[in-house]
């Protein structure tokens, strides 16, 4: 069987809009899985989930009912507007994007600021989902979508607007085939390998014997090339050092011994999805995210790191989070 065609979708909006409930609902899994994320009832780092979308008789699942037709990597990112750097790591991982609104609270400061960045961030294909439309009247229903649209301007009324309710799973099956209805990117699987390391992670379980270990994991997703098992890596920065030479930055190299593209193994990654890679690192390191941030390739491949960079930016036409809006 040929393989699914996958794209990576990140889910944004303000906060306790209901996006990780959502994404329960859609993936049929829980991505606040950190401890301070479940006492706290919200997302702090990034959460990640896959499913593959069925067609049965022009009916949607993920339960494996009949012919898989795409393959969907989620990145759920933190709505609260402390953790803005985080959701912008996540918009760099993203083919496309689901921007959550709650139709009983309406568009919020985190809505707009979400939005912009998904704007800069050139991302061209934003679905909204009109959430906990049982808890609005009709007209409410209408005023929130009116006000969905204005905030969307020309430049993204091509992209559906869905009503949904995630406690009560109204229209979950309109998002699945609003999903694989999203262009496919074209994929660079000629140029050399850049994986962005979003998380990473010590898998061993307490009590794991030593021949059963496994090496320090990368999370993140592939932007071009292609990896496989076996290949040796190098990790950029890395270490950063200070000492009577100045400031130095100390790569590190490592070798594959296993890739997941979602939760499936692989023996080759290409990019699109979500993606994990076991390395031989001490799994001391994959502790706590220590890795995230680095870009892996393959040996000569990275450029150097450098401390002198010329940056173009371009400002957000407005600030928001503020009692009013403040032109830039």
């Amino acid at each position: 069987m040929a393989e699914l065609e996958t794209i990576n979708v990140g889910i944004f909006g303000h906060i306790d809009h209901g996006k990780t409930t959502l994404l329960e609902k859609i993936s049929g899994k829980w991505t606040d899985t950190h401890s301070e994320e479940l006492k706290r009832g919200i997302t702090i780092k990034l959460g990640y989930a896959d499913i593959a979308i069925c067609e049965d008789a022009g009916h949607y699942n993920t339960k494996g009912k009949g012919k898989p037709v795409r393959h969907v990597s989620f990145i759920d990112a933190p709505g609260h507007e402390m953790l803005m750097a985080t959701m912008l790591s996540g918009a760099a991982l993203i083919d496309a994007a689901i921007l959550v609104v709650a139709a009983n609270e309406g568009i919020k400061p985190q809505t707009r600021e979400h939005f912009m960045a998904l704007k800069a961030k050139k991302i061209k294909c934003i679905l909204v989902l009109q959430n906990k439309i049982d808890l609005v009247s009709k007209e409410q229903a209408r005023k929130n979508y009116d006000e969905i649209r204005k905030l969307m301007g020309k430049e993204y009324e091509h992209c559906a607007v869905i009503p949904v309710s995630a406690l009560q799973e109204v229209n979950i099956d309109e998002i699945w085939k609003a999903l694989i209805e999203i262009p496919i990117p074209k994929r660079d699987l000629d140029s050399k390998p850049v994986f962005i390391a979003a998380r990473s992670f010590d898998i061993n379980k307490p009590g794991t014997t030593p021949r059963e270990l496994h090496g320090a994991v990368l999370g993140g997703t592939l932007k071009k090339g292609v990896l496989r098992v076996g290949e040796e890596i190098e990790i950029k920065p890395w270490r950063k050092i200070k000492d009577e030479v100045g400031l130095r930055f100390i790569p590190i190299k490592t070798k594959i011994l296993s890739l997941f593209k979602g939760s499936k193994k692989v023996e080759s990654l290409a990019p699109g999805g979500s993606a994990s890679i076991e390395t031989e690192l001490d799994m001391v390191l994959g502790k706590n995210d220590l890795l995230a941030g680095n870009l892996a390739s393959t040996i000569g491949n990275l450029p150097n790191a450098t401390t002198n960079v010329r940056i173009r930016y371009k400002l957000f036409p407005e600030v928001f989070g503020t009692a009013g809006h403040i032109k830039v």
